[in-house]
């Protein structure tokens, strides 16, 4: 099984920025889609941004749509969550998996259920 480990959350200020990162090891995730989810205390697991094996097709929720940007180095194994005009909503913990469903769907690439491997969460706290 991939492992994955996220890095880059921390505090930030209201309209500030941060760029999470998501490490993969033990093979290689080139063909995979990759998720960004987000869990603040007492809610649900929600859906960040997902993109697919190629690094070509993405999706986002509505609420970060415009603000967010997920893209992957495969080289690297690396796959990136840029987050920009941040607000206090968005405090929560991120967290980034892999779907090893082959192919891309949207529908599918929000889902939690369909991912089989997940890291273990960087902390991103929205100061007002």
């Amino acid at each position: 099984q991939v492992q994955l480990v996220e890095s880059g959350g921390g505090l930030v200020q209201a309209g500030g920025s941060l760029r999470l990162s998501c490490a993969a090891s033990g093979r290689t995730f080139t063909v995979d889609t990759m998720g960004w989810f987000r869990q603040a205390p007492g809610k649900e697991r929600e859906f960040v941004a997902a993109v697919s094996g190629s690094g070509r097709s993405t999706t986002y929720a509505d609420s970060v749509k415009g603000r967010c940007t997920v893209s992957r180095n495969n080289a690297k194994n690396t796959v990136y969550l840029q987050m920009n005009s941040l607000r206090p909503e968005d405090t929560a913990v991120y967290y980034c998996a892999e779907d090893r469903n082959p192919g891309f769907n949207t529908a599918r690439a929000s889902s939690a259920n369909e991912y089989d491997s997940w890291g273990q969460g960087t902390q991103v706290t929205v100061s007002s």
